[in-house]
């Protein structure tokens, strides 16, 4: 899915002998300060406002679209000309499976850096096994209050805050409006006002009728096993239509959620679809761009193709509503601050600055997600009232858009949830059956970590 490091000897035996093969460092030299935080109310203590000496930081990033990884090598260069007290070296590595195979790694052999990178859901798994700490000691109340709604949430676990992204996320369908009024079709305006997945079976049934073989694309293209799109993209199907991916209150089980009768309600209706013939087979990715589908089902990283393909005629509209309002996905990479003896401040140091309002913009421009801030925001006419993706900001500011379970075992919920969606969207696979195996992967998973008990500070 296109979205968004102790001591630099640590950092530099991380990378021996294969990681060296995948890494690239990015270095200058560095100082600067951060703020008084006298006033700040802590419950850690990752930051107690000072800085002794000077540091040297090593982070990893995983390494992305070019845009993203040359913006965020600009800005390590940028940090360290500004100051000479803090020495930040990064070392970008392979984007999703085998970075989150190299941290795992590296957190088993003590090889981690100070400022880690990662896929926003793996926080809680990092967070219960002590692999980041939290960071609430480091924020000012006025980041802190910056900081969409959204940011804040996907960084919390157990109650503290132990990961912020730079960059959120959204999803929506993207539509044709030329198409849809031609053809006697209503555009939504809002949240409030979404079509229901009844409505929205009807509308691709009349654009098939109206000569789009596959009115609908789902990214099908991206539906392989394991892949986080098949979760990310479509767990709000579930919770649209009042399912879950497991027990929402105790994080014990998955059954009777997703494998419950709402959460097979909503997979049974996609999967409907591909029966029809309603949805693109998952050929190609380019099926809304070449004008063969007139809806696509996507996320914020589409707007800049589609709007150059059809200038003036894209709407981003909700997800369908599966019975219980719409929802969207949330959440993308984000930074934690690892466990180990490198001084909290200095690694703050440079966050804090990546989360400046012009470097949260640097960085939301080159890789065209959505600004984690609010006074970022403001600096991109995108997302202001009337702009083209300004969907995007209500559906995380106004309780639209959920987070992916805050659980240590998101991973194995991804993992079995990844692999059960393209068996019921490709292989037609009985959905309830398919759900069941998840479910019964998910359990094992939960039993074999003792349900993960939450651990003392």
């Amino acid at each position: 899915m296109r979205t968004p490091l102790k001591d630099t000897a640590r950092g530099r035996r991380a990378l021996a002998p294969g990681l060296l093969a995948a890494a690239l460092l990015l270095a200058a030299c560095g100082g600067g300060g951060d703020g008084d935080r006298s006033e700040r109310a802590r419950t850690d203590t990752t930051c107690d406002g000072r800085i002794d000496g000077t540091a040297q930081v090593t982070v990893w990033f995983h390494a992305g679209p070019s845009a993203e990884y040359n913006t965020l090598r600009r800005q390590v260069q940028d940090f360290n000309r500004a100051q000479r007290q803090v020495r930040v070296e990064a070392v970008t590595l392979p984007e999703q499976r085998p970075y989150n195979e190299l941290v795992l790694s590296a957190a088993a052999s003590g090889d981690l850096p100070d400022l880690l990178d990662f896929d926003g859901p793996r926080l809680y798994s990092y967070a219960w096994s002590g692999t980041v700490k939290p960071i609430d000691s480091c924020l000012s109340e006025s980041l802190r209050e910056d900081l969409l709604p959204s940011i804040r949430q996907q960084g919390t676990y157990a109650g503290r805050l132990y990961g912020i992204g730079t960059f959120d996320s959204g999803l929506g369908l993207y539509a044709r409006p030329s198409v849809l009024k031609k053809a006697g079709i209503r555009v939504p305006r809002g949240a409030e006002d979404a079509w229901t997945a009844g409505e929205f079976t009807r509308i691709l049934r009349t654009l098939r009728t109206a000569g789009y073989e596959h009115p609908l694309d789902m990214g099908l293209a991206y539906a392989k096993p394991g892949e986080e799109w098949n979760t990310y993209g479509f767990a709000p199907a579930l919770w649209s239509a009042g399912g879950d991916l497991i027990d929402p209150e105790t994080f014990r089980t998955g059954d009777g959620f997703l494998n419950g009768p709402e959460s097979v309600e909503a997979l049974t209706t996609l999967q409907n679809w591909v029966e029809e013939g309603l949805v693109e087979p998952g050929r190609t990715e380019q099926a809304f761009g070449q004008g063969r589908s007139v809806i696509s089902w996507s996320g914020h990283w589409w707007y800049p193709d589609y709007s150059r393909r059809f200038p003036g005629d894209v709407a981003i509209v909700p997800l369908p509503d599966f019975g219980e309002g719409t929802v969207t996905g949330m959440g993308s990479w984000q930074w934690g601050l690892t466990s180990g003896g490198a001084d909290g401040d200095a690694v703050w140091r440079f966050l804090a600055y990546l989360l400046q309002p012009d470097q949260v913009h640097r960085m939301s421009e080159a890789n065209g997600a959505i600004p984690a801030t609010h006074s970022a925001v403001k600096l991109s006419p995108r997302y202001a009232e009337g702009g083209a993706e300004r969907l995007f900001i209500e559906q995380l500011t106004d309780g639209v858009a959920r987070p992916r379970p805050r659980t240590p075992v998101y991973p194995a919920i991804t993992e079995a949830f990844s692999r059960a969606f393209p068996k019921i969207m490709i292989d037609r696979a009985p959905v309830k059956a398919t759900l069941d195996e998840a479910v019964e992967a998910v359990d094992k998973d939960l039993a074999a970590h003792d349900g993960y008990p939450e651990k003392g500070s």
